[in-house]
């Protein structure tokens, strides 16, 4: 017997549960006969201004993410893609590998991060330099730029917007995006890149992607093009940047 809708596919999304942006994007992307099925790891929303909130943030966030994988596997997906931003990009380019490695071990299906998944886009693409928008704290936005320079791809600019709480990552405007972007670019850069998987992002860097005429690549846009592209599934999904219509 076959899944009457998810005959092609079934990804499995684990977020924080304070998280708003990441399933809804991920709809945006599911092509025909492809599910998306959420799970949640359990955090509080608290202000993350200190940092002691902010490495308590991180490691509820840690603590809780296998457990959310156990559960969602429960409904048997074909692939996971773990959406917690930070976890996937800290300490580094061997500790993400580590934890992917960790992940579909212990799920026994393909894994798919923000980090990893924007290495592989940004190779796709042919991008050197890149600068970075982020909705982190700066002890985050260092974890993000260890990981990529690490990776191979010198980060020229980044703006960490400084989120005071988990859900407010949501609530940021599309214009304070949209500024951000127009600070980051420039000709010594050839893509950017937005992490945070809570921060919407998708169509709004297609649009830019039109206005700076190279790649801008939404965290949430590309792991899952990855989850797709590692699941055999090549469909081409326009509207929400050239890295799903080209790769």
């Amino acid at each position: 017997m076959t899944d009457q809708l998810g005959f092609r596919g079934r990804i499995a999304i684990v977020v924080p549960s304070t998280n708003t942006s990441c399933q809804p994007e991920s709809e945006m992307l599911r092509p025909h006969g492809v599910t998306n099925h959420t799970g949640r790891i359990s955090i509080k929303e608290r202000p993350l201004t200190t940092e002691q909130a902010f490495m308590e943030h991180v490691q509820a966030m840690r603590e809780g993410m296998r457990a959310g994988i156990d559960q969602v596997m429960t409904c048997q997906p074909t692939h996971v893609i773990m959406g917690v931003a930070l976890e996937a990009f800290w300490g580094g380019v061997a500790a993400a590998d580590e934890l992917q490695a960790e992940l579909a071990q212990r799920s026994g299906v393909g894994v798919s991060m923000g980090s990893t998944a924007t290495v592989a886009a940004l190779r796709a693409v042919g991008a050197k330099n890149i600068a970075v928008l982020t909705p982190h704290q700066p002890r985050g936005d260092e974890q993000v730029r260890t990981y990529f320079e690490e990776a191979g791809f010198p980060v020229k600019r980044l703006i960490g917007l400084k989120c005071p709480s988990p859900v407010q990552i949501a609530h940021t405007t599309p214009k304070q995006v949209t500024d951000a972007l127009r600070q980051l670019d420039g000709d010594d850069v050839d893509a950017l890149v937005q992490v945070g998987t809570n921060l919407a992002a998708i169509r709004l860097c297609a649009a830019a992607e039109l206005w700076f005429e190279k790649p801008v690549l939404a965290i949430n846009m590309t792991t899952y093009w990855d989850a797709l592209r590692r699941s055999g599934i090549h469909d081409r999904i326009y509207g929400c940047g050239s890295l799903l219509e080209k790769f």
